[in-house]
């Protein structure tokens, strides 16, 4: 099993950056693929970003795509999701999740693990 914890949550204005963390612990990290995922108020929990096992394959939301980048180190067993030029739409609580598809994910159901989730608040 795997333990995650989300870091890097708050309250920004629009244009500013954020950085999340995900520390993952328990099995070996570099055996899972990674994915953040962000669920607004009233709203379903949707897919943001994914990074295969071993860093080389990543994937975006289409409104994040240029503005977000996910990676990982396996050294230090986490994942990470730079967001810059956020907007107030971005506002929502992110969580980390990890998968033992080998593969990358775009379904919540198809991940195994979940961190605690952070929020993430875009003042415009």
């Amino acid at each position: 099993q795997a333990q995650l914890v989300t870091f890097g949550g708050g309250l920004v204005q629009a244009g500013d950056s954020l950085r999340l963390s995900c520390a993952a612990s328990g099995r070996i990290f570099s055996t899972y693929a990674m994915g953040w995922f962000r669920q607004a108020p009233g709203k379903e929990r949707e897919f943001v970003a994914a990074i295969s096992r071993s860093g080389s394959t990543t994937y975006y939301e289409d409104s994040v795509k240029g503005r977000f980048t996910i990676s990982r180190d396996n050294a230090k067993n986490t994942v990470y999701l730079q967001m810059n030029s956020l907007k107030p739409e971005d506002t929502a609580v992110y969580y980390c999740a990890a998968t033992t598809y080998y593969s990358i994910r775009y379904s919540a159901h198809e991940y195994d693990y979940w961190g605690q989730g952070t929020q993430v608040t875009v003042s415009s």
